[in-house]
């Protein structure tokens, strides 16, 4: 073999056992979802009956994990939040979309666990310190913890139903700042990345209330995306479709490559 083919050989076999020790020793990434009904899925959801439809980039995967209502990991498919949200049916949300495309940007993230804790319908006031959506977050949390891995970013879309209340609006900035400082003390991650969503749609009367409290807050590690003008629902002004949600997965993704 020719020296300079010997030399190609060994800094490729080089590398790629370079390659291999740095990701063999990587945790688990943990992503936490959590927020409302848009975080939770309800697309492909037509009068409370979800359509069973999983786009392509919701396709389960063997490095894709979920925490479920048991606090034990399973191989994650849609609906993520079945079981978490059970005011209404789930249908595909951004997780599946977003971990999928983590998972095939950068194989060294072995394996995502996703532990989902949205509630529909919910108003910031419920996620405040204390209460009860406050502490299963928490509780998840440190349960996802349990056997290893790290907690890469909260995924939080939420804020639809402030947005019907003209005091709930005014005062959204206040708490959603004091809910990410909070939940960053309680899980001892003071720079813990958060990839919050501007509302997609005219959910209520003080939506831009609202909208201009999420694209404001100017926190370390906090990204806002904005998801206004997606696709919603036909006869629904407040809920994704699946293909805006597979979308909104990626931006999400997007974002977190980004911090």
């Amino acid at each position: 073999m020719f020296p300079s083919m010997i030399f190609m050989f060994l800094a490729a076999f080089q590398f790629h056992t370079f390659e291999f020790l740095v990701c063999a020793t990587n945790e688990k990434s943990i992503f936490i979802l959590a927020g409302q009904s848009n975080m939770a899925g309800r697309g492909g959801v037509t009068n409370e009956t979800w359509d069973g439809c999983v786009p392509h980039e919701c396709r389960p995967d063997p490095r894709i994990l979920r925490l479920n209502p048991k606090l034990r990991w399973e191989e994650a498919r849609e609906p993520l939040h079945r079981g978490i949200d059970t005011k209404r049916t789930c249908g595909v949300g951004p997780g599946m979309s977003f971990a999928n495309s983590v998972v095939e940007r950068d194989p060294c993230l072995r394996v995502i666990g996703l532990v989902p804790c949205a509630s529909g319908g919910t108003n910031i006031t419920e996620w405040k310190r204390g209460s009860d959506l406050y502490n299963r977050l928490l509780k998840r949390a440190n349960a996802a913890l349990r056997d290893g891995g790290k907690i890469r970013a909260i995924l939080w879309y939420q804020g639809e139903s402030d947005s019907a209340d003209e005091t709930r609006a005014k005062m959204y900035k206040k708490r959603l700042t004091e809910f990410f400082l909070d939940i960053r003390r309680d899980l001892a991650s003071p720079v813990l990345p958060i990839i919050q969503v501007a509302l997609a749609s005219n959910a209520g009367l003080y939506y831009e209330v609202v909208r201009k409290a999420q694209l404001e807050i100017k926190l370390p590690n906090v990204i806002c995306i904005d998801a206004k003008g997606m696709e919603v629902k036909e006869n629904d002004t407040l809920h994704l479709t699946t293909s805006a949600q597979v979308h909104l997965g990626k931006m999400f993704a997007d974002a977190f490559f980004r911090i």
